[in-house]
């Protein structure tokens, strides 16, 4: 908040105390709007949690068709970029938002924003379907995941 319209609202608020001894109907819904719309854009800030370890919940929907799902195997043998489909579990949380995930073929780290968790609670027993793209560097390779759905 901008802390030149604290200092204008605390400058106000004393100089109708001390030099008329109280506020006027006006002034008091004034004051009681603005601190009404301090407590609305805190809520707008609001966020849910989720991810490898809390809350559930769903996200937006979207295309629910046919998908074609690869292994880790042949993931790793895509160009970067191209898009993926993998179902496994993910087997541990390595720091940030990185996990390793594995399917029957092998193992491969994947990269999880929060926002993608959309609330679900996922353990490392639960079959998951995720949704992302090959990510390859110099010396690296991971599925940057896009959507991840509990099976």
């Amino acid at each position: 908040m901008n802390s030149y319209v604290l200092l204008w609202l605390e400058q106000t608020v004393f100089e109708k105390t001390v030099f008329y001894g109280t506020f006027k109907d006006q002034d008091m819904k004034i004051i009681a709007t603005f601190f009404a719309g301090v407590l609305l854009a805190g809520a707008a800030f609001a966020q849910t949690a989720g991810g490898y370890a809390g809350g559930t919940g769903v996200g937006p929907g979207g295309f629910t068709g046919p998908s074609n799902v690869v292994t880790v195997e042949h993931a790793k043998s895509l160009k970067d970029d191209a898009k993926v489909t993998l179902q496994g579990t993910i087997q541990s949380h390595i720091g940030g938002e990185n996990y390793i995930f594995k399917d029957a073929s092998g193992t491969i780290e994947v990269e999880i924003d929060n926002r993608r968790w959309a609330g679900q609670t996922v353990s490392a027993t639960d079959r998951v379907e995720i949704f992302g793209e090959v990510d390859k560097d110099w010396n690296s390779l991971k599925i940057d995941v896009k959507r991840i759905r509990k099976l």
